[in-house]
């Protein structure tokens, strides 16, 4: 957990991996406490990851792409599918929240429809987990006072609706783990051969069970692949391009500024201030300065 205070103001954030059993459907849990904050944003990245949001107190505010206030909407819960760009939140105020990170066939599993519908989009979880659901396991997080707590009510809940989900197609499961391995370097061409279905059935696929084309997913894998490696003292962006599947480093670039709006420099400078580890993704960097002072206890 991360805790600072300075006078009244005052923001905790607490991340923990998925447990052992339900580490293939689930990523990691994120809780967020503040109070008095001033606005912070953070840019949410491709990450190949969908996500749940429940929120108590202050409302989350999400911004357009184009960043002005007016696009900005205001959000208690959210469920966000797999996106191929950067996408700004907000958030300030008094509030308190938890964050679910799924993996793509963790989603279909737990969500049951297709994920297409939930690409590049943010919707209320209402209308696709139920109103009743939502409502009782936000109002038993608002009620439960640690966050070791809140994950355990997580792990119960999450558990429960996995045992009654859709199974994913074993094709699209050999698919992913290939695109995973290769960090998004395999192409559709080999997917095609070594799953041996046909390259339209391999997007039908995805389409319904991950949401994104294999070529834009590999493309986001490349991505996280570049943020989560390793530093090394003394490597250049040419090396790290070279090493996670670039053309070049001109190719690297671009990459970058399409898929977050920054060059590669300005993000590793974001990205080396996170509290915790990626836990082998990098969801989210925070891009105003947070609130400092002694940790919070």
């Amino acid at each position: 957990m991360e805790g600072f205070e300075e006078g009244a103001a005052t923001a905790e954030r607490h991340a923990r991996p998925a447990p052992h059993r339900l580490r293939a459907h689930v990523v990691k849990y994120v809780g967020y406490r503040l109070r008095s904050v001033p606005p912070q944003r953070r840019l949410s990245v491709p990450a190949a990851t969908v996500t749940l949001f429940l929120g108590w107190g202050e409302p989350l505010r999400v911004v357009g792409p184009s960043e002005r206030q007016r696009d900005a909407e205001d959000w208690w819960a959210m469920a966000v599918g797999l996106h191929s760009r950067a996408m700004t939140s907000e958030i300030s105020g008094t509030a308190h929240g938890v964050q679910v990170e799924f993996t793509p066939l963790g989603a279909y599993c737990l969500l049951g429809l297709p994920l297409r519908h939930l690409a590049d989009r943010v919707v209320h979880p209402d209308e696709i987990m139920g109103r009743r659901w939502v409502v009782r396991l936000t109002e038993r997080l608002a009620a439960t006072p640690d966050w070791a707590g809140r994950c355990a009510l997580l792990d119960e809940a999450i558990a429960a609706r996995l045992a009654d989900g859709r199974r994913p197609s074993p094709v699209v499961m050999e698919a992913w783990q290939r695109l995973r391995a290769t960090g998004g370097r395999a192409s559709i061409g080999e997917l095609a051969e070594a799953t041996g279905r046909s390259r339209r059935r391999l997007e039908i696929l995805f389409g319904e069970q991950i949401g994104l084309p294999p070529k834009v997913l590999a493309r986001v894998l490349r991505f996280q692949n570049a943020v989560t490696l390793p530093p090394v003292p003394g490597r250049s962006l040419a090396e790290t391009a070279a090493l996670c599947g670039y053309y070049d480093q001109a190719h690297f670039n671009r990459e970058f500024r399409a898929l977050t709006g920054l060059t590669p420099t300005r993000f590793g400078r974001l990205s080396a201030t996170l509290p915790e580890p990626a836990h082998g993704r990098l969801t989210s960097v925070l891009t105003s300065p947070p609130v400092r002072g002694r940790p919070a206890r």
